[in-house]
């Protein structure tokens, strides 16, 4: 095992922090923080580290990592805050301890605000007219004397203050300035807004026509409750300048709160001027400043449940079960140019391809050559893109092929980017645009995940608000999940192209690539060991890389399998031990469940481990992913327009938002089941109950064929619904074969149904 450098001790103090938030010992966190200083990565430390860390999942452990650079973050911030201070020579005990307690960031900015450099400000210049002394004598509230003659004192035409009123005025603005800076009633203010606040929307003046914002002409509800997919519809309105967005709080309630905490007193002579002055500030420095920092911090935690939820559903379609390998007829559909078919074999190598028309009477030509590609290369199945022709295509197949031929409508999202992209390029330099979509749907068919890879994740239409979330935020997640399905699939050496190697743990574009050239000069690989003559794929990415890289038909059965090769000598003494060799071993379900595992545990080598290890002996290199079950459409549904209100169809759900989930039901255009009709009892989040890929037995509500709007509901009834999920259940128990399963999932033209 790896003995991973220690961490930062500078940083020691943040072990109990992330102790208590992450929920787990302060040995656990400060053994991952070690692991990941160590240059582990995530998937590594997950699979092959479970003794040093407990046995912490990825979830866990990017979880602590965020927590601790947070926290770093922080205290960088905190002694930046320190120094800056005490240059000015104005960090006493009090303050120090104030700032060396403050456990969030807008705590300390507030405390720091008033010693922050700032441009000239209207306090400022009222200092410089030595008009802080009247501030003070205001600020205390004294019950005798008269403010006029106080005030006349510092009238002064050298220094600009040409009256009473001028000097009152600039006295006030520094009172102003200084309950603003005020750390306690910043958070007071913050407070009040995120508890009683109200965020408000209505369509601008010039707006006459219906649009998608419909809902938000003229709403409100409580900033503190308000969830992310309201707040970034809101957001977006405004932004197409079709809505105003606004915050609202109880101002009267803040502003007597203010008038308690500076003591003003109703008797003093002074009273009506301190009045003056915490309004002022209200009006124009507090609530402004508050009112920005509050829009910000929600709007990061709009742009955070956003990224979850399209975090959930990309691991979802990626974990989508392969067909397997088979010979696969991919069809991009297209009434105008055509449809484009090609072929490809088990490998996902591409081998033929043709063009067939279904229109201007030429569909029985299209039969014949179609026909003709069947017979010479006799596919397995056949995948036909979702897209505009898609159902129509569908149909002509399956009228035209076999039974025993598999007919799948799949997702075409994101295809014409791939065929666009460098990838596809240098994949497929020959061929036409069309003609890489038509492979790109086939091999999303035959293995989802090793295709998908090579898109852009936010070009699947699985998102929400994608493009109005902050983006560094999205990519780093998505980044995430692709690597995490890639590490928990694991990938076949041999066959993987350079886009999927590079998700693998440890690996990333540039060694991908060698990868590739390696296998493309020296052939394939014939064991894990041979990975050390890759240019640049040294011992610590062999460590990370290797245990997630699988190897078929080779002279060690292990390389096939998840165990690692630094543990291939435990499997070896197993076997030593039962007097059988590895290869006898491996896959010998009987015989691995014989096995005693706590002989084998060691100081470094604990049960967690072994466990994973005894496992992979049984089924090596076994596929987490489900079987294939292809969706089910009516057929004679083929447009929106052939829906009406009282249908029950089934669909498969191909997104889960916040506000509920899109069902594709076959008709080019998803429906939506609203929150409120995913169940008959209460739903929190629809991610709870459905997930994209799912299939759902659903009635149509409402179709506004205008706006492409489908109106769905799965709450048909209890007893309909379990006898469809008892077929359901029986079609699923039948097609367990070698098959796997691929969600139907399709390109949702965002924010239809705000």
């Amino acid at each position: 095992m790896q003995n991973s450098n220690p961490m930062a001790p500078k940083h020691a103090q943040l072990l109990p922090k992330l102790s208590k938030e992450c929920q787990v010992s302060v040995a656990q966190v400060a053994a991952v923080l070690s692991l990941l200083q160590g240059s582990n990565t995530v998937p590594f430390i997950a699979r092959y580290r479970k003794e040093v860390t407990g046995g912490l999942d990825e979830v866990v452990i990017r979880t602590i990592e965020e927590r601790y650079t947070y926290g770093v973050e922080l205290e960088n911030r905190r002694q930046s805050i320190l120094e800056s201070i005490e240059s000015q020579g104005k960090l006493d005990d009090a303050l120090r301890e104030q700032i060396e307690k403050c456990e969030g960031k807008n705590e300390l900015e507030d405390l720091y605000m008033p010693y922050k450099p700032k441009r000239r400000t209207r306090a400022m210049i009222a200092r410089e007219k030595g008009l802080e002394p009247l501030a003070m004598l205001i600020l205390e509230q004294p019950l005798e004397g008269v403010i006029e003659e106080e005030a006349q004192k510092y009238v002064n035409s050298e220094k600009e203050v040409a009256d009473t009123k001028e000097a009152l005025r600039g006295a006030r603005d520094i009172i102003a300035e200084l309950i603003a800076q005020k750390a306690e009633w910043r958070a007071f203010a913050r407070n009040v807004f995120v508890k009683q606040g109200l965020i408000k929307s209505q369509k601008r003046d010039d707006i006459t026509e219906p649009t998608k914002f419909e809902q938000y002409y003229d709403f409100s509800e409580l900033l503190g409750q308000i969830p992310s997919h309201r707040y970034l519809a809101i957001a977006r309105g405004e932004r197409e300048n079709i809505l105003r967005m606004s915050l609202d709080v109880p101002r009267e309630d803040l502003l007597e709160e203010a008038r308690r905490l500076c003591l003003l007193n109703p008797n003093s002579p002074y009273a009506h001027e301190l009045n003056l002055a915490i309004e002022d500030s209200f009006q124009r420095l507090l609530l402004p400043s508050v009112e920005s920092d509050v829009c910000v911090e929600l709007k990061i935690k709009s742009d955070k449940q956003a990224i979850d939820i399209f975090a959930q559903n990309l691991r979802t379609i990626l974990l989508s079960a392969p067909l397997g390998g088979q010979t696969v007829l991919g069809i991009d559909p297209g009434l105008r140019t055509g449809c484009k078919c090609a072929v490809i074999e088990s490998t996902g190598k591409f081998v033929d391809h043709a063009l067939i028309n279904l229109v201007d009477n030429r569909p029985e030509r299209a039969g014949l050559i179609l026909k003709a590609l069947i017979e010479k290369h006799k596919p397995q199945a056949i995948a036909i893109g979702n897209g505009t022709g898609g159902r129509e295509t569908e149909a002509f197949v399956r009228k035209l092929v076999d039974k025993n031929i598999i007919v799948v409508s799949v997702s075409e999202s994101g295809a014409s980017v791939y065929s666009a992209s460098q990838i596809a390029r240098e994949e497929f330099p020959d061929l036409d645009l069309t003609v890489r979509g038509a492979i790109s749907i086939a091999r999303r068919l035959q293995d989802p995940l090793s295709e998908l890879v090579k898109v852009e994740p936010k070009a699947l239409g699985v998102g929400q608000y994608q493009h109005d979330v902050y983006q560094p935020l999205l990519e780093k997640k998505l980044h995430e999940v692709v690597e995490s399905c890639v590490n928990q699939v694991g990938v076949d050496l041999n066959t993987a192209s350079a886009p999927l190697l590079s998700y693998v743990a440890g690996i990333g574009p540039n060694v991908a690539k060698n990868i590739v050239r390696y296998r493309e000069e020296q052939g394939v690989f014939k064991s894990r060991q041979e990975l050390k003559k890759v240019p640049g794929l040294g011992p610590k990415t062999f460590e990370q890389a290797a245990g997630f890289l699988r190897l078929r038909d080779v002279e060690n059965p292990l390389d096939s399998s998840a165990v690692h090769p630094e543990r291939y000598d435990v499997v070896e003494k197993i076997a030593h031990d039962m007097n059988v060799s590895i290869s006898a071993l491996v896959g010998n379900l009987e015989l691995a469940s014989t096995i005693k595992i706590s002989k084998y545990t060691d100081s470094e080598l604990g049960i967690m481990t072994l466990k994973d290890i005894v496992e992979e002996i049984k089924k090596p290199g076994r596929d987490p992913r489900a079987s294939f079950e292809g969706p089910t459409f009516r057929e004679d549904i083929n447009d929106i327009k052939d829906l009406s209100a009282g249908m029950i169809l089934e669909g498969v759900v191909t997104n889960v938002a916040a506000f509920g989930a899109f069902v594709d039901i076959g008709v080019h255009q998803d429906g939506l089941v609203h929150i409120s009709q995913l169940r008959e009892e209460f739903v929190k989040d629809p991610s709870d109950v459905v997930k994209a890929g799912d299939r759902l037995k659903v009635e149509v509500i409402a179709v506004d064929v205008v706006r492409k709007r489908i109106t769905l509901s799965a709450r048909i009834g209890k007893k309909e619904q379990k006898s469809f999920k008892k077929a359901q259940d029986q079609i699923s128990s039948s097609s367990k074969t070698t098959l796997g399963s691929l969600a139907s999932f399709s390109k949702i033209k965002h924010f239809k149904h705000i």
